[in-house]
């Protein structure tokens, strides 16, 4: 389905970045793929290449304006054009769950906000300026629940993935009309990601709940019963990055098996 396309991945060396990567490299994709780390990102370059895909890592911080140009610069110098941004990018979050908010200090509260809201800006931003040059392209980015639903313990965290789905809106109202498309995808509570156990762990204290108790009470708020899969994920967003997903534009589609109404 991306035959032909480049596509860059912010935060790839994380578990949806990566998966993510895969799934486009191996849908016919030229995939360039970024973080802070440059290992994992290389390790990541090295399997995609061995089963045949295109993939190309770099040092990019994602909170460097600087260093996303640059680097976007250089791909479109080596592949002539950019047609999908994804933002994984994720904010360690040890110091921003499981903790009240009349506890919480201000720093705690804004600085995922901050920086989740900044990061997927400056990636969009940047990416935009060369997609709107070409008439096309997809801008791409994950959300989770959070913005849609009151949770305890969670901090800015909802808060910052409410203001990604707003900045989804706002861009896609902008940048449609020069054929580029803007799209989130909103997923919920993967086992295969350290996502859920980073939820868990900070919040286990406070809410007296063993492992196994977590996982039963994330899927029972699910239609299925289930948690869902990384693959569901990236399924979704190959489709949404390609030409048959051109109907998507200004919108997060919800991938949370039910646990929260459109």
């Amino acid at each position: 389905m991306l035959k032909g396309k480049v596509a860059v991945v912010y935060g790839a060396s994380g578990a949806i970045g990566s998966a993510v990567a895969r799934a486009f490299a191996g849908e016919g994709a030229q995939v360039f793929v970024t973080g802070r780390r440059l290992a994992p990102l290389q390790a990541l370059a090295a399997e995609a290449g061995s089963a045949g895909g295109s993939v190309r890592a770099a040092e990019v911080d994602a909170l460097d304006e600087r260093a996303i140009d640059a680097h976007l610069s250089n791909v479109v110098e080596q592949a002539g054009r950019v047609d999908i941004s994804f933002n994984a990018v994720g904010v360690p979050n040890a110091k921003i769950l499981g903790v009240p908010l009349v506890d919480l200090e201000l720093e705690q509260l804004s600085g995922p906000l901050t920086s989740y809201t900044a990061s997927y800006f400056l990636t969009a931003r940047l990416a935009a300026r060369r997609m709107v040059a070409q008439r096309s392209g997809v801008i791409m980015t994950v959300t989770a629940l959070h913005a849609r639903m009151g949770l305890p313990l969670v901090g800015g965290y909802g808060l910052a993935m409410a203001t990604k789905e707003a900045l989804t809106r706002q861009l896609s109202v902008e940048l449609a009309p020069h054929g580029v498309r803007v799209v989130g995808l909103r997923p919920y509570a993967m086992p295969e990601t350290p996502t859920i156990r980073n939820a868990f762990e900070p919040r286990a204290k406070a809410t007296g709940m063993s492992w196994e108790q977590w996982q039963e009470t994330l899927a029972a708020r699910t239609h299925a019963r289930r948690l869902m899969k990384l693959a569901e994920l990236t399924n979704m967003a190959t489709f949404l990055a390609s030409d048959r997903g051109s109907g998507m534009t200004g919108t997060t589609v919800n991938l949370t098996l039910g646990s929260v109404d459109d």
